[in-house]
């Protein structure tokens, strides 16, 4: 596992980012992902969506999910050469909340231009117990050996 790894650099890396995975599970009980651009406030994620969306439907029902940010990774100069990506995958709990329960600042970051637009919400989805990662915080190389480009590490507001 690598030893440079922290809660507070995860959260940067997640910060820097807006692109991710998310998993849930269907009322009938089966996985699904779907991909979501998301903000990063006050440690937890939100993502704008739409009150009709299936995965909002599927929120509703059980707010337990999982989260993966993919970074891509590219040696400079030689993008023919494939690197996997950097990964962070959380579990977290999500909830749905109604335009109306959010500041106006982040209402503002989340919608931009849409903010006035009806039929929206958004997905607010709270880290739990540990960010496991892959290759966050290692070189290239040490991406080599899974045993150093793996870490756990709890999920703290840092």
């Amino acid at each position: 596992m690598s030893g440079q790894v922290t809660s507070a650099s995860v959260w940067n890396e997640i910060g820097r980012n807006s692109f991710a995975v998310l998993g849930m599970v269907t009322a009938r009980r089966q996985a699904r992902t779907v991909r979501i651009v998301y903000i990063v406030d006050n440690h937890r994620l939100y993502i704008g969506a739409g009150r009709d969306q299936w995965k909002t439907r599927h929120i509703t029902q059980n707010g337990n999910v999982s989260l993966t940010v993919a970074m891509p990774k590219r040696v400079p100069l030689m993008p023919w050469f494939k690197i996997p990506a950097a990964t962070i995958t959380f579990s977290g709990r999500a909830r749905i909340l109604e335009k109306e329960q959010l500041d106006g600042a982040l209402l503002e970051k989340l919608y931009r231009h849409d903010a006035d637009r009806g039929g929206w919400c958004a997905i607010e989805v709270t880290p739990q117990d540990d960010f496991i990662t892959y290759g966050v915080g290692v070189s290239l190389w040490a991406m080599r050996s899974p045993e150093r480009a793996r870490a756990r590490v709890p999920v703290e507001a840092a």
